[in-house]
């Protein structure tokens, strides 16, 4: 009797997950060019108060509409309570505090250490190891953000980055990796809607000192900037955070992680266009091999 050995069979995520993708990456690249603008007239934590009060009310909206809920256990409350401090409310204070020494395009590349992160702790922690073009990918991606920081630093409006900004959008990344370690056990059984509102309200509670330094912004800041800070919570909080959620429901966290790899070279073209911050030509080239290394990872 002869033993038929196949080989194991990877599936690929749904097109419904990838256009989810799609959507999380060019709303998260247009928070670091609005952010970059609204910060003129909002201080960080306030904007980030602003923002997630906004994107909390857009996503209670939507989930008291689905009617759709179900019960976190005591384990899942913590993850989630982890979550919302540690990447909707550290995250958006020390990412909105970077970027008023740091430009767009940098600020972008240095965040995006936090996939690696993602990829190393994920397979760790949540068992799904190391795919050897995973690691490639991750390396190629990482070599392409280093050339799009070259290429960005010193250019443009605010170009040169200090000490500060370089230390809080470090902070940033490591705050967004727990996130992601965080939420993506408990989207195995909570729906990706009520999980990121969930974060977004906690963020928001914690944001919650900064109530008086909102009050006196809303005040004084133009019709624009306020406009900026309602587009940053419903679009890159609430709408992306929710495609993000169904995605990384539906994906391996840290290949899902390597994807945001497209965010700086989009920053680049979005700040050139709209703040005047014009990439030098390793910024460009650092873009090509960011999509490259994307590409890499995406191999089985």
């Amino acid at each position: 009797m002869t033993r038929q050995i196949t080989a194991p069979v990877r599936t690929s995520p749904e097109p419904a997950a990838l256009a989810a993708v799609a959507v999380t990456v060019l709303a998260w690249a247009s928070a670091f060019v609005a952010i970059r603008w609204v910060g003129r007239s909002y201080e960080p934590g306030a904007l980030a108060l602003g923002r997630l009060l906004v994107g909390s009310a857009a996503l209670g909206a939507l989930l008291a509409a689905r009617r759709a809920w179900v019960a976190p256990n005591r384990r899942e409350w913590g993850l989630l309570a982890l979550c919302g401090v540690a990447w909707f409310a550290i995250y958006n204070v020390a990412l909105n505090a970077a970027e008023q020494h740091v430009d767009a395009g940098t600020t972008a590349m240095l965040v995006n250490i936090g996939p690696i992160l993602i990829a190393v702790f994920a397979g760790l922690l949540l068992g799904e190891g190391f795919p050897r073009w995973l690691l490639i990918g991750l390396a190629v991606a990482f070599t392409g953000a280093v050339l799009i920081g070259l290429g960005t630093t010193g250019g443009g409006e605010g170009g040169d980055a200090d000490l500060l900004g370089v230390v809080l959008c470090l902070v940033a990344a490591v705050t967004y990796a727990i996130g992601v370690l965080c939420q993506k056990p408990v989207l195995r059984r909570l729906p990706a809607l009520q999980v990121t509102w969930l974060a977004c309200t906690i963020g928001a509670v914690t944001c919650l000192p900064y109530t008086p330094a909102l009050v006196d912004d809303l005040g004084d800041a133009p019709v624009g900037a306020t406009g900026g800070l309602v587009y940053l919570g419903l679009v890159p909080t609430a709408l992306a955070f929710s495609t993000w959620a169904y995605a990384l429901a539906r994906m391996d966290a840290g290949r899902l992680g390597v994807t945001t790899y497209l965010v700086p070279p989009v920053t680049i073209v979005m700040a050139a266009v709209l703040l005047n911050e014009f990439p030098r030509l390793p910024a460009l080239v650092g873009g090509v091999v960011c999509l490259a290394g994307v590409a890499l990872s995406r191999r089985s």
